[in-house]
Formats: C-alpha cells, structure tokens, sequence
C-alpha cells in the first residue's frame, strides 16, 4: 500500500492534518492505536482563532448544539469569589465536547478521502531510498512522510530520536463532565494556591470541569472530589449534578522535543511540544500548524520530504510556540504567587477593557 502521507494519531490534530492534505487531492491515512472515537483530558475551549480554523475545515457545521456553547469571555475566579473578566475579540470561543470534535473531524476527513483506520498503532518505521516505510499489526505501507500525531507521550518521538528532557515542574491534569445548564457564557478559571480549576460550557445542560495541578500541591488521594473542595463556590454550584463522563487524567504536561522534523517525518500537535493548558490554545496551537504543514506538503513532496523542504513548517511552529509558551510560563508564574495575582486581578478588574487587550494579545 502507498500513500502520500501517513499520520500516526486520530485526535483533533491527526485529523486536522488530514482534512488539509485530503483537501489538496494527497492520498491521506489516518493511524490510531485505539478504537474511534478517543475521549482525553481536555479543557474543550476553543478560543477565537481556533474556531476559525475549525469553520474554514467545514467541521463547524458538523456538531450538534446538543455537544457545543459558545462563550464570549474568560472569567477568572479568585478564592472570595470576586473576579475578573476578560471579553473575546469577534465572536469569542466555543466549548466542545472532544468527543464530538473528533466524531465531526473525521467525518469531514473521510468525506475529502482520507482513510481513517482504529486499533492500528505504528510498530515501527523506517526510510527506504523511495519512502518512509510504516509497519502496523494489519499492514505495512509505503509512505510520502509519516506525521507523529500521537499526543503528549509520543512515542514516534522518542523512535525518531526527537525527545528532550523537560525541567518544569511537573503539572497533572483531571476532567470530568456534569449535568448542569452553564451558569453563564465564559470560561470560568477559579484559582487556588498550586491548584486551578476550569470551567467550560460543553454543551445543551453539560458543563466541563478540568482541574489542573502542580505535582505535591493535590490532597491524596487525587479525585475529581478532593479538588473541587479547594474550591467551596464551585463544588456549591456542582451540588447534586449528575457526572456525565468518567474521569480522565493527563501528565506530566510538560514536553519538549530538540526539532519538529527530518527527513519524510515531522511532529505535530501536543508531540511536537508543550508547556501548559493554562491558556486554552492547545486546540488553536494544533490547528494552527495542522494548516501549516497541509499547506506546505504538495510542493514538499515533491521534493522527496526531505528535511530542508520541511524547514518553513518548523519555523513557522517555532513562532508560534515562542509566543504560546511565553504566555503560558507568564500566567503559570503569575498562578503560583497568590499575594501578586490577587492584587493584578483586582486592578484588571477595575480596567475589563485593559485586560480585554491583554488577553487577546495572549492568543495566538
């Protein structure tokens, strides 16, 4: 079997990658290890530019009210309950059930003919003098470029030898949904010291709540109970919901990696990098050079993959990570020194416009 492009991951940035490449008429296949549709810990926020990206995919239309909100700010929480409130440029963001993403995401991927193919992990791989060869428990195949598309644990990172060790604190991640109408239309980020946790409309009657954590700052044993207790106005509002998922953990979060590409092989979405989900432009990060890459890859083909004609697209990823990672290292600082982010939240309180900017300079 022989395609133009291979991708190792059915999540949001596998299958953005793969509308691009099947848009611009490359024979695309889609690689997942586990059986679709694959739930993960995921605030499920999509800020304004990633939400552009999913509308000009054709994925917008695709998912039901039922599993979506809109929301027009970013709300964050001290612990005596005052906050500070930030509006979204043009529409704002919208909160989405992953699972439903993914289901949308590769319909419209099939639709443009890509194939999509569950319980098929990568074993191994290798460069030919012709291509990058791909070896799954049904099949092997023949490949333009394999992408790894396979999440914070990468483990085609690790094969190609692109892992790098990370020093930041290490930081966990637990969602879990309820059946509760939103109270408002924002994203909630109620604070705590060493400890957040997010609130993001997910639906008609769904909210999802993520909690996020440095490593020994978490009452053991970690629940989705024990955290909402370092926070008595949400666990008030949660009082008597019905949970509507089953919890799902992520970490450490942290990840970095010495390059994003070398020859007919490139890193994509959460393997290529990351620092925190205290921004919410996961989703965006990875859309963003999801576009990059399918963009990129017809004129690279044609020149064999190779790592020079790959180059832009990681320059490119560079840009955009040293601006994602400065704000999120900026917010997390900020996080972890109660004393200053009480006293800048109530200033940024008193100016909502001063703090609108602010925001959406953080965005990509």
């Amino acid at each position: 079997m022989k395609v133009d492009v291979a991708i190792a991951g059915g999540g949001p940035a596998g299958l953005a990658l793969a509308i691009h490449t099947a848009t611009r008429g490359l024979s695309t296949i889609v690689l997942e290890r586990r059986a679709w549709p694959v739930d993960k810990a995921c605030g499920e926020g999509l800020m304004p530019s990633g939400l552009g990206q999913l509308e000009s995919m054709g994925v917008l239309g695709r998912v039901s009210s039922a599993d979506c909100a809109p929301f027009e700010s970013i709300r964050y929480v001290q612990e005596d309950g005052t906050f500070a409130e930030a509006r979204l440029p043009g529409r704002g963001g919208l909160g989405i059930r992953r699972l439903a993403l993914v289901e949308a995401m590769a319909a419209r991927a099939r639709e443009l003919g890509a194939q999509l193919k569950s319980r098929s992990p990568v074993l191994r791989h290798w460069r030919s003098s012709s291509a990058m060869v791909v070896e799954t428990p049904s099949t092997t195949l023949e490949a333009g470029i394999l992408v790894a598309a396979d999440g914070l644990m990468s483990s085609l990172r690790r094969a190609a030898g692109l892992e790098r060790a990370s020093h930041a604190p290490r930081r966990f991640g637990l969602r879990q949904h309820f059946r509760v109408e939103p109270w408002n239309r924002s994203v909630e980020v109620h604070l705590s010291s060493g400890v957040e946790a997010y609130v993001t409309p997910a639906g008609d009657g769904r909210i999802g709540v993520a909690f996020l954590w440095e490593e020994g700052q978490a009452t053991q044993p970690v629940s989705v109970s024990t955290l909402l207790r370092r926070f008595p106005t949400l666990e008030g509002r949660l009082k008597g919901a019905r949970a509507d998922s089953a919890p799902i953990g992520a970490g450490p979060l942290a990840r970095r990696a010495t390059g994003l590409i070398s020859d007919r092989f490139a890193l994509l979405g959460d393997a290529a990098g990351y620092v925190d989900a205290i921004t919410g432009e996961g989703l965006s990060l990875a859309f963003s050079a999801a576009a990059t890459l399918g963009a990129l890859l017809p004129a690279a083909l044609r020149q064999r993959a190779s790592r020079e004609s790959l180059l832009p697209y990681e320059r490119d990823c560079a840009r955009r990570f040293r601006h994602y990672a400065l704000v999120a290292h900026s917010v997390l600082a900020l996080a972890g020194r109660p004393r200053l982010r009480r006293y800048l939240l109530e200033r940024l309180a008193a100016h909502p416009r001063a703090f609108a900017r602010l925001v959406a300079w953080g965005s990509l």
